[in-house]
């Protein structure tokens, strides 16, 4: 199964790889085809730059070789394939090297390779100073070039202008072609999709990428004038100008630019044709193209969902991180490296080296490895763990045993290490687990309203906190409170021991709990996550703390526990009790759910939370009994009741609390 999951994958990067030399390839054939003023191919050679070395670099200079056959001159494609076989030969020598990394270093070595070859060719002409400038102006588009598609292929920069300028370029090849009535079909799609950049990103980016197609545009139709540039230029201007209103209007402001253009160049007809065609184009294109800030707006993304998203995206991470602690467990050592390592610096230059590890090569590795579990259980080898026919034999044992136990010792801290960090890493593993589960519920929680759930019931609540006999303070603590999501909590927690110190542990627990409960985290999450700080917080004090929670949502209760006493569920004359098997929290070495259970409640119902000082589920028979007769219905006088029955049966050997809520459809809410 591995090994067809493996080769999936490396079919999937051998496809990966051909279908990126294959667009270079063929994007560099097409891009020879656009030919400036002075015969010069820029854009190919840029693109070439930019493909770098190896596979992708070969192909981009294949795919100018193809291109120079196609479309050049033997003597203008000689000295384009050797300026595109200079800079790939250049690129390929500095790959790897310090300065190559320097974003500017591929478009400046594409300029000075091209301007050495190229100025051969111009210092052997006639005309030097008449062609100087097409010389000088194509090393510029060579440079530009060079960087724009650096940036695409590595998927850097603003794509929309990356993209809008591959475009332009490729279609410049093909400017030349006309319909009937000198209509460019190529121009055509350079004025819509300078239109949609211009709608996209607004009045400044819009005439500057008219400016800079439309100079291309001339260069490539070698034109005295600046026509183009002037008429894109204005046209990105005004569409960039109404860039907030709708598409019609900027596709209007740009038919009016050709039509002024037009008026004043009187020789360009097909200009105004052209931008009514790509505009035409441009009123057709879907919607979901239009992904920017003008689609944002209308979706009204509000800052709330913005939050609730980054939460989600960060609770992912997280997770994301838990999950590769799984799958990169640290291997076990052999212990056989052992006997390997103390051979290897013993046995080398003995006489019996041979006699020992290759003729009796298996009575030496029987007596090593009958040997293994005395010096691992005992943490050092003595001679008697070895048998006498080796023992006997080997004319260097003391050095050898002396070997062993270094190496031995070695091994044994290696293993202490290793086990060290892997506890550390299971609570590093764990405490991203939580935090992922913290953010995630407060992401599905955020914004959203209190659910309605009808006419709740009023409560009451009694308690009472007895110390242990001889003592002045109880370690248990108790708390009640309603959260502002209507939810209301009663929290009961037993800390180890008693007295001061545990008093503190208990009362920093239900601090804590209450806070997150406030803060409208969900209970689980909560405790989860309260539970795997106290797993940190235990292996320096070596505390623990138990958690009992009880949370009353409309008619509906639910009580969580980490190895808390049982609660108790009175309706009428009938009591249920509510047990768990969890640890207390603090005593999980792995991240571990508390125990839940939910059940419906109902006017006249008594919900008690005591401590393992009261009774524990193995003898409370006369707390059931208790709870089942007893006929009022104040919680105070139920609590005073069950702790004077503690101090009858003289069970005041532990701290005691007692917590009781009482469910009424009339009267005040009331805490005692």
């Amino acid at each position: 199964m591995v090994t067809a999951v493996k080769r999936l994958s490396l079919s999937k990067e051998q496809m990966s790889l051909l279908l990126g030399c294959g667009v270079r390839f063929f994007l560099s054939a097409a891009l020879t085809g656009s030919t400036v003023a002075g015969g010069y191919q820029p854009f190919a050679l840029g693109f070439a730059a930019a493909a770098g070395t190896g596979a992708a670099g070969g192909a981009a200079l294949a795919g100018c070789l193809v291109g120079a056959a196609l479309f050049l001159e033997f003597a203008d494609a000689l000295r384009f394939l050797a300026a595109a076989v200079l800079i790939f030969a250049a690129a390929t020598a500095f790959d790897g090297t310090r300065p190559a990394r320097s974003p500017l270093f591929t478009p400046l070595l594409s300029v000075f390779l091209f301007l050495c070859v190229h100025f051969i060719y111009l210092f052997q002409s006639f005309r030097f100073w008449d062609n100087l400038f097409p010389c000088l102006a194509a090393a510029v588009l060579t440079g530009v070039s060079a960087r724009l598609y650096t940036l695409l292929l590595r998927q850097e920069g603003n794509r929309q202008l990356t993209l809008l300028y591959v475009s332009v370029t490729l279609l410049t090849s093909v400017a030349g072609l006309a319909l009937p009535g000198g209509i460019s079909p190529g121009r055509a799609a350079v004025c819509c999709l300078l239109l949609y950049t211009a709608y996209q990103q607004g009045m400044g980016i819009g005439a500057a990428a008219g400016i800079c197609t439309g100079l291309a545009m001339d260069l490539c139709s070698g034109a005295d004038t600046l026509f183009y540039a002037a008429a894109y230029g204005l046209s990105g201007l005004l569409a960039g100008l109404r860039s907030r209103c709708g598409r019609g209007s900027a596709a209007g402001l740009s038919a009016l630019a050709a039509l002024l253009l037009s008026a004043i160049w009187q020789d360009t007809p097909s200009l105004l044709a052209e931008t009514l065609l790509g505009c035409t184009v441009f009123l057709f294109l879907p919607g979901k193209l239009f992904s920017g800030k003008r689609v944002q707006e209308k979706e009204d993304v509000t800052l709330l969902d913005r939050l609730r998203l980054q939460l989600k995206e960060s609770s992912a991470a997280l997770r994301d991180l838990y999950d590769s602690f799984s799958r990169n467990s640290a291997p076990t050592e052999n212990p056989a490296i052992i006997f390997d390592r103390a051979a290897e610096s013993t046995c080398r230059g003995c006489a019996l080296c041979d006699l020992c590890w290759q003729k009796e090569y298996t009575s030496t590795f029987n007596a090593m490895n009958d040997a293994t579990p005395f010096l691992l259980e005992r943490g050092r080898a003595l001679p008697k763990d070895f048998p006498p026919h080796f023992s006997s034999r080997c004319i260097h044992f003391p050095e050898l045993l002396t070997s062993i136990n270094g190496e031995l010792s070695a091994f044994l801290l290696r293993r202490q290490y290793r086990l060290q960090m892997e506890e550390t890493r299971r609570s590093a593993q764990g405490q991203y687990a939580q935090l992922s589960d913290l953010l995630a519920s407060t992401a599905s929680h955020l914004g959203q309203a209190a659910p309605a759930f009808g006419a709740a019931p009023s409560w009451r609540v009694g308690a009472v906190l007895s110390p242990k006999e001889g003592e002045s303070v109880s370690g248990d603590s108790i708390s009640s409170f309603e959260t502002s999501q209507g939810r209301f909590c009663m929290l009961l927690s037993d800390g180890m021991g008693t007295g001061e110190a545990a008093r503190r542990e208990s009362s920093m627990t239900l601090r804590l709990m209450e806070r997150f409960l406030k803060a409208g985290i969900d209970p689980e999450a909560a405790l989860k996550t309260l539970n795997s700080a106290l797993s940190l917080r235990s292996s320096d004090t070596g505390s623990f703390t138990t958690i009992d929670l009880f949370i009353l949502e409309g008619d509906q209760g639910a009580v969580y526990k980490y190895g808390a006493a049982p609660s108790y569920v009175k309706r009428g004359g009938r009591v249920q009790r509510i047990t768990g098997g969890c640890l207390p929290a603090g005593l999980h070495s792995q991240p571990a759910p508390p125990d839940s259970s939910h059940f419906p409640l109902e006017d006249g119902c008594f919900v008690v939370q005591i401590s393992d000082g009261v009774a524990d589920a193995g003898h409370d028979e006369w707390l059931l009994n208790l709870l089942a007769g007893f006929p009022g219905s104040d919680p105070q006088l139920l609590a005073n009741a069950i702790v004077a029955q503690v101090r009858k049966q003289g069970q005041m050997s532990d701290d005691c609390a007692v917590q009781v809520l009482y469910l009424s459809s009339a009267g005040e809410k009331k805490e005692v």
